[in-house]
Formats: structure tokens, sequence, C-alpha cells
């Protein structure tokens, strides 16, 4: 209960990081951000309409198709950041005279703010709507950072803002605030970096009772010293980075004298559980 309180309450912070990006700094240089909220300011910079209820309307065909495919607590996290992000982007004003003048300067900041906000929400188990919730699909049945995905699904939305706004400037701004926020979201949302861990210990059995609870496969393979000659059981086990910290406390509990090799691992192939 705690912990999702904790989680809820992260979310909330990650949207309002989010809002303030939007207002503060990408909008009064009509820049746009990635995703849904580009889509959303690129109908705002050109309609009567609302940038909160736009973003709003967006995100709901997405969360509605999420709820299906990605399952309902993920979903319903989401569906808090957006609502969260929409009532902040309502209640923060969009600056008439911009925070800075550099509008480099200024999708700069943006797009970092928004990356933050965005990674703190996946680590928190939700996301912030729009193509987030696509780009988590894909990587869901396909092995690519979340970032990454995000930053290749933007470009149209580059272009669309380059032709119908006749500045260039302006689209290649956007493009480097997009940028920014992708890999802002990678550097915090870890889950598709893959380590594998190499464990030798002499309380197999104890340990292998708590790794098999979480949810990754462990292999035992049986060692021998080449100094001592004597036998020991080495369990190698594959996981995320973002789970490492939970395996590590496991392993510092159960077996205190443990050597563990932790490497990071290019890549998996056969089965290996996304979530």
């Amino acid at each position: 209960m705690l912990k999702t309180i904790w989680n809820s309450l992260v979310i909330v912070f990650g949207a309002a990081l989010i809002a303030a990006g939007f207002n503060l700094f990408l909008v009064p240089h009509h820049l746009l951000s990635g995703g849904v909220s580009g889509l959303s300011m690129l109908t705002g910079y050109f309609t009567p309409l609302s940038l909160s209820l736009l973003y709003l309307v967006y995100n709901i065909p997405i969360l509605i198709a999420g709820l299906f495919l990605l399952g309902r607590r993920f979903i319903l996290l989401s569906i808090l950041s957006v609502a969260s992000v929409t009532w902040f982007i309502a209640l923060i004003p969009v600056r008439e005279v911009p925070i800075t003048t550099d509008t480099f300067l200024s999708a700069v900041v943006g797009g970092v703010l928004v990356g933050i906000g965005s990674g703190i929400s996946f680590r928190a188990g939700g996301s912030s709507g729009g193509f987030d919730i696509i780009g988590s699909i894909i990587t869901r049945y396909r092995d690519f950072p979340v970032g990454s995905v995000l930053v290749a699904m933007n470009a149209t939305v580059i272009l669309a803002m380059g032709y119908i706004e006749g500045d260039w400037n302006l689209a290649l701004a956007s493009m480097v605030s997009i940028y920014l926020s992708g890999k802002v979201v990678d550097l915090l949302h870890v889950s598709h970096t893959k380590v594998t861990l190499f464990i030798i210990t002499d309380k197999t059995e104890e340990l292998l009772s708590k790794l098999l609870k979480l949810p990754r496969g462990v292999t035992l393979i049986k060692t021998q010293g080449a100094f001592s000659h004597k036998e020991k059981d080495m369990l190698m086990t594959v996981t995320t980075r973002y789970e490492l910290t939970e395996l590590k406390n496991i392993i510092k509990k159960t077996d205190s004298s443990a050597f563990v090799n932790i490497v990071e691992t290019v890549g998996v192939m056969g089965s290996f559980r996304k979530k």
C-alpha cells in the first residue's frame, strides 16, 4: 500500500516536471515535445483549443489500447500521469515573456525536464501516456530501448512542424528537445539494459530458494577452484539493471561471502521475460 502511494506521488511529481517543461520553456517559443504532446502543441498553435484539453483527448484512445495490451496496473498509473499532466498544464501559466529568449537553450532545458518527468514515471511503473505507451507496447514484444523507440516515432511530428510552420529552425530545435527527452528517459528507465550475474556460493540451496521466486531463470553450474581444487556451485542468471539492486540485496543477506561477477549483457536470445 505504501509503495503504491509512493509511486503515485512520484508520478504526480513527474507530471509537474513535464507540464513545467511544456509551459515554461517549449510552448513560449512554439517548440514541440514528442509524441502526443507534440501533436497537441502543433494543433494548439493553429486552433483556439487549449493544450490541456488536446493532450487529454489524444491520450484517451491510446490508454484504452494499452489497457488490453499492457496490463491494468501500468495503465492505471499512466491514467494518473495523464490526468496530472493535464491538470498541471492548465495550472501552470504559459509565460508571455519566456524565461530565456534563447530558443535552443529553451529546447534543451524543456527537453530535459520532460525526459526526467517521463523517466521517473516509467520507474514508478507507469508512463506519461501517448507515444510512451506505444513505445512500451513495442518494447514488450521487441527488445529495444524505450527512449530510442520514442525518438524514431517522433520524426513525423518534426516533419509536420517544419512543413506547417515553415520554420525549420524551430523544427530542428524541437528535434534537439525530443532527442534529449528520449536519452534522459533511457538514462532513468533502464529495464532494457541486461546484466548477467555469476554467483559462486557455499549456500546454493538457500540462495536458490530465494532467487527462484523472482521472474528470472537461474542456471546451476558445478565449478572447481583452480588453487584449492574445492568444488563449488556457481549460479548464473540474467536480469535487468533496474532489478539488479534487489538481486544484490538478496545475495548479501543470504551469503555475504559469495563471490559475484556482474557483466553487462549485449543481447539475449530465447525466452526472457520483459516484466
